[in-house]
């Protein structure tokens, strides 16, 4: 995916209750994770389709401490899709994935 699509994602489809987001990638499994769109080099970063994203094993450490080390940097280029993690939840239940 490019910059700007990822940035449309994150602008318009992400409610501020619910920040998880379901990652599919092009070469691997599908993640959940949280952008971090707070720190310091996330223009640097989204200048060059970097991400910061707290993976879903460290949600619980993340809502306690906002550590950014506990994210992992990605290359959007490998992204093939974003849902938001309550659309995925509706997706579900309704049987479509």
């Amino acid at each position: 995916m490019n910059v700007e699509d990822i940035q449309k994602f994150l602008d318009t489809k992400m409610p501020q209750n619910n920040p998880y987001v379901r990652i599919n990638f092009k070469k691997r499994n599908s993640i959940y994770g949280i952008f971090v769109r707070d720190h310091s080099d996330y223009a640097s970063l989204r200048s060059k389709n970097f991400w910061r994203i707290v993976p879903r094993q460290q949600f619980v450490e993340w809502n306690k401490s906002k550590n950014v080390n506990l994210a992992k940097i990605f290359n959007g280029s490998e992204f093939t899709r974003l849902v938001s993690s309550a659309e995925s939840l509706e997706k579900m239940v309704a049987g479509g994935v």
